[in-house]
């Protein structure tokens, strides 16, 4: 899809909006490959078999709504065929869709995903730091639930913001396993009565880690399952655009009046760490180009080797020559070198990373108007 089109389709969208009706009948009505991301929560399908007490005999609030019964799992995978079908078509060719469930849905859905053409990237267990307790004592606390995290096919280049979400998780690589409170307490949103306006809503926790890491500003994300609107929240606050579906009356009278009291970040606060892949290309010639290096220059490494920076931008060392990264190579025996952070220029007498240089070139790049 080429540039005008992406426009024309996004101008057709009801942007940050909450659709009333059914989650299908309303996606055929969006356009193709409109779409950046899908978070779907759909129904799990667990409606359980007569009324569950604790042990003081009070009621638990389980999920006993009309929109989680289906009449077996044969509709319940058609319904699953439908939807995903419709998800696929609105994806961009880059686009990607979480799905989140229990052990009820979860691997109906992750067999449908397969058959609909999506690329399975990870599934993510979402273990929660204060899950509900089992009350009849007859299986395992149920103290997780699993995401799939998919592209719309296997040569997406869909959006992992790695570095965020390693900077979220204090400088080491995030792991599959996300240890997160359930919904509770203030964030917990209550109707009139007093009771809970959705049996399985969501923390903005989840969200939060959802977005950062597979999505970027601006981006479009569509929620088919909107329920009280986390999805919308979270999108609204880190400057996503986001579309929601919901049937319920109730549960979008609840999601509008909690969308409309978030605020949206700033743009500075917004930016997140990116990859130094993500950044602009900078070539070595381009500092002797500026005269930041000069030719005839020497260069050191931190265990003492030297080499000679020449007019177009390679390097000369004893018998060796080629570029910053091939001659550092050859230098240790190596079969790489990261040339940028392995060779040194002088200023003031104290050896600099030549990396200092690119990184000023780029934030001159970054700054230029456009």
């Amino acid at each position: 899809m080429n540039k005008t089109t992406t426009k024309a389709a996004a101008k057709t969208l009801p942007l940050n909006t909450i659709i009333s009706g059914d989650c299908i009948a309303e996606m055929k009505k969006l356009p193709d490959d409109s779409i950046d991301l899908i978070f779907a929560d759909p129904p799990y399908n667990l409606q359980l078999k007569g009324t569950l007490h604790r042990p003081d005999n009070s009621l638990v609030d389980a999920v006993d709504d009309e929109w989680d019964s289906f009449s077996s799992f044969g509709a319940y995978d058609r319904f699953t065929e439908q939807w995903l079908a419709e998800a696929r078509r609105l994806l961009k060719p880059n686009g990607a869709i979480w799905v989140i469930g229990s052990y009820h849905n979860i691997f109906r859905v992750g067999a449908k995903l397969q058959d609909a053409g999506f690329w399975i990237l990870n599934d993510v267990v979402w273990r929660k730091s204060n899950p509900m307790p089992n009350f009849r004592g007859k299986r395992l606390t149920n103290a997780h639930e699993t995401m799939i995290w998919a592209g719309k096919s296997e040569a997406s280049k869909y959006t992992f913001n790695y570095e965020a979400l390693k900077a979220l998780n204090e400088g080491v690589q995030m792991r599959s396993d996300w240890v997160l409170p359930i919904c509770n307490g203030g964030e917990r949103l209550k109707d009139a009565n007093g009771d809970k306006a959705h049996p399985t809503q969501k923390p903005e926790s989840l969200l939060h880690r959802v977005l950062i890491g597979s999505s970027n500003p601006g981006d479009v994300v569509l929620d088919p399952f909107f329920g009280t609107g986390t999805t919308g929240a979270v999108a609204k606050m880190l400057g996503r655009d986001f579309i929601g579906i919901e049937r319920e009356a109730a549960y979008r009278k609840v999601a509008e009046a909690r969308i409309a009291n978030v605020r949206r970040l700033d743009s500075d606060a917004l930016k997140v760490t990116t990859s130094k892949r993500a950044e602009p290309r900078v070539p070595f010639g381009q500092l002797v180009e500026r005269g930041m290096l000069r030719p005839g220059e020497m260069l050191t490494s931190p265990n003492g080797k030297a080499a000679k920076v020449r007019a177009d931008g390679t390097l000369i060392s004893k018998d060796t020559k080629g570029s910053i990264h091939q001659v550092g190579a050859a230098l240790e025996g190596a079969p790489s070198c990261n040339g940028w952070t392995y060779w040194h220029f002088k200023r003031d007498g104290k050896p600099v990373p030549i990396d200092v240089l690119r990184q000023q070139i780029r934030a001159e790049m970054q700054t230029r108007p456009s």
